[in-house]
């Protein structure tokens, strides 16, 4: 019989604070790589109904607290009393790694921030998420995505030519800014304690992700001295050869044909060899091609086009609902969904991880089948013992 193969950061115990998007979904991404993610949240919050109290189907919210909390154990504290307190920074003392996402202060005040937790544990990575950092005068101002990317000037980017800024439904600032900056920050910072016995506080502000990653925008205007106008430069709409086009049935083609030899077998397939010439034209040149192959994607079907560029390698595809990306034969390919029973619920359709390891199987474990937050087990591993946690229990300083 052979045994289990570790994962990457089964090694890992992180302490999660954080309550909003950003937080749940970075220590999702260490909990799905075997990080022991333990959820601190507060006494009495109740968490969305499932199992055999469920009457009817669930709402999109816990739907998405299911799938955020997969493969994490739970904690209620109340982090507002002493014994509360107590019991985090025994925790903390053994973390590895804490998030938290509090506006900035706010664990000061509740006696559980960076250099507190620092004192009795030197080597863990303290990462704070916030929207616009711990210092600068936004620190305090309350914001979501929409408010991180109008900061970023990266809102004033995304949006037709000569129309409103668009909000797109994937959360950039959240994600992007938030999750992946984040664990990249926790990652970076533990193989730093790993070498130096030392960990570090990192400091996540998701308007300094947006802004950093806005390097298209950039060097665009660094090289004219302005931005380009939203929806007209080089990736957002300015070339013809980089846009969406309507079909005749309402569908959408999207064209990525960059390079010249995408765009000229582009041409071959559309039988518009003049259409060559004008590959990286800009401004109203740009506006009449686009008009042209407006036209000609428009007077037939999506499926008609299809079967056009089915062997035709230049960047053409249909534009799919997500609904078609889950069963499409390249996610299937991937192994990108996967399906499991929540009691009460039914199946839940979740995604893998966005990375594939060698030597790693990833294996889902929902809170729905679980049912219950782990208390005494966490807390009998942090040394309390039966009596103590029951205690805790009737005085409400766990749940």
């Amino acid at each position: 019989m052979t045994s289990p193969r570790p994962k990457p950061l089964s090694h890992i115990r992180v302490l999660d604070l954080s309550r909003l998007l950003p937080g749940p979904v970075a220590t999702l991404h260490l909990a799905d790589l075997g990080a022991d993610v333990i959820r601190i949240e507060p006494v009495g919050d109740e968490e969305p109904a499932h199992g055999a109290h469920v009457r009817a189907r669930p709402g999109p919210r816990t739907l998405l607290h299911l799938m955020l909390n997969r493969n994490k154990r739970a904690l209620r504290i109340d982090l507002t009393r002493t014994a509360g307190r107590e019991i985090f920074l025994r925790l903390a003392k053994e973390a590895d790694v804490v998030v938290e996402g509090f506006r900035p202060g706010v664990v000061d005040r509740l006696g559980i921030g960076y250099e507190l937790v620092r004192a009795i544990n030197p080597r863990v990575v303290y990462c704070s998420i916030s929207g616009y950092g711990q210092n600068g005068p936004n620190r305090l101002r309350a914001g979501h995505d929409i408010n991180y990317m109008a900061w970023a000037g990266v809102g004033d980017q995304i949006g037709t030519s000569g129309g409103p800024p668009a909000i797109p439904n994937l959360q950039i600032g959240d994600l992007l800014g938030g999750s992946l900056t984040s664990v990249m920050g926790i990652l970076a910072g533990l193989v730093d304690a790993k070498a130096r016995g030392k960990g570090r506080y990192v400091d996540v502000a998701m308007t300094d992700s947006l802004m950093a990653h806005s390097v298209l925008a950039l060097s665009a205007m660094t090289a004219s001295g302005r931005t380009a106008p939203r929806g007209e430069d080089m990736l957002s709409g300015g070339l013809p050869c980089y846009s969406y086009y309507s079909t005749g049935d309402g569908r959408y083609l999207a064209v990525g044909a960059l390079e010249a030899k995408f765009w000229e077998r582009l041409c071959d397939a559309l039988e518009r060899p003049d259409l060559k010439p004008k590959h990286l034209v800009h401004g109203e040149a740009a506006r009449r091609v686009r008009d042209e192959l407006q036209t000609i994607f428009g007077g037939q079907s999506s499926g008609h086009w299809m079967k056009v560029f089915r062997d035709v390698d230049c960047c053409v595809t249909l534009v799919l609902t997500l609904e078609e990306a889950m069963e499409s034969e390249q996610a299937r390919a991937r192994e990108m969904v996967v399906e499991t029973e929540c009691p009460g619920i039914g199946k839940l359709v979740e995604f893998r991880p966005p990375l594939k390891m060698s030597d790693f199987d990833f294996e889902p474990d929902s809170p729905c089948s679980r049912g219950r937050t782990e208390t005494e087990e966490i807390l009998g591993a942090a040394g309390y013992s039966a009596g103590e946690i029951d205690g805790f229990r009737a005085a409400r300083i766990v749940g």
